[in-house]
């Protein structure tokens, strides 16, 4: 545990620099979005930013107003984090390793910025939630909880991981949804869940999914559902569905989630993370 730790405030040190040091802003706004909320409205006055502007009311009275908002102190930051079977593939390094990973070093980010933290990793069933707090020492119980979890299913269902937090938590806070995102009929939660929260999805795969060798007809295993099938990997059926799982997909994802205001970031658990996240924080920080 101490070398996990160790590592984890190695990485969030690394983006706290970087961020302070590149003129991109104070590294506390890095999780500015989710605590703004609408407070009244008050004549435009010169200055005043235009995207505040309420359109609406301006047209019925025939004067310039904007909105004004008021900055919730208590911010809170939640990890949705999907721990099913499909999360354990990996040549070198699986991919629920870097989901760990991320998920410790922005829950370290976040309690620096005087956030509340909390989190719920999901199979197809809830195996771990933790409410958000803040402090070091939850901080550290959410890392530990999270390196100990022994999941009970090996099953994935986003849409139900949704919908229990959507369920539980009512506050508006950012969440941010760590997945391989090999699932299905999850799209309509997940606009549901935009439209309450502030949402961050990371998109977790590995090259050892898309470079499936052409070994000819072998036997491969199903982990999540827990079944064997023989396929002819030289066949085009197969290199067709290959292509439109692992590689089409990421495409199409990152146009819908941006359809419905979602930021989405394909993450290669073989590359450093860790200048993505600052790209991500650097996009936000501009919005």
């Amino acid at each position: 545990m101490k070398e996990i730790l160790k590592k984890v405030r190695k990485y969030e040190i690394e983006i706290r620099k970087y961020l302070n040091n590149s003129n991109q802003g104070d590294y506390n706004s890095i999780f500015k979005g989710s605590g703004i909320d609408f407070d009244d409205l008050r004549p435009y006055q010169y200055g005043d930013d235009y995207r505040s502007i309420n359109w609406n009311i301006s047209a019925k009275e025939d004067k310039i107003y904007t909105n004004t908002y008021k900055e919730d102190k208590e911010q809170s930051v939640f990890f949705l984090l999907d721990v099913s079977q499909s999360q354990y593939i990996g040549n070198e390094k699986h991919k629920i390793n870097i989901s760990k990973e991320i998920a410790s070093v922005l829950t370290i980010s976040a309690l620096n910025t005087n956030s509340q933290v909390g989190i719920l990793c999901y199979s197809d069933q809830k195996e771990l939630f933790i409410q958000s707090k803040k402090g070091p020492s939850h901080g550290y119980r959410i890392i530990k909880n999270l390196y100990e979890l022994k999941q009970k299913s090996s099953k994935t269902d986003i849409s139900k991981m949704i919908k229990f937090f959507m369920n539980t938590i009512k506050k508006k806070s950012l969440v941010v949804l760590i997945s391989d995102f090999i699932d299905k009929d999850y799209h309509k939660n997940l606009s549901a869940l935009s439209k309450k929260h502030d949402v961050i999805c990371l998109h977790i795969f590995d090259d050892y999914e898309t470079k499936i060798p052409d070994l000819g007809l072998i036997e491969l295993e199903e982990k999540e559902n827990n079944f064997k099938k023989w396929v002819n990997t030289s066949s085009k059926e197969f290199k067709k569905l290959s292509q439109n799982l692992f590689i089409s997909k990421p495409e199409e994802l990152k146009k819908e989630m941006g359809s419905i205001g979602i930021n989405y970031l394909k993450i290669n658990s073989k590359e450093n993370y860790i200048k993505n996240l600052i790209k991500l924080f650097k996009y936000r920080k501009n919005k």
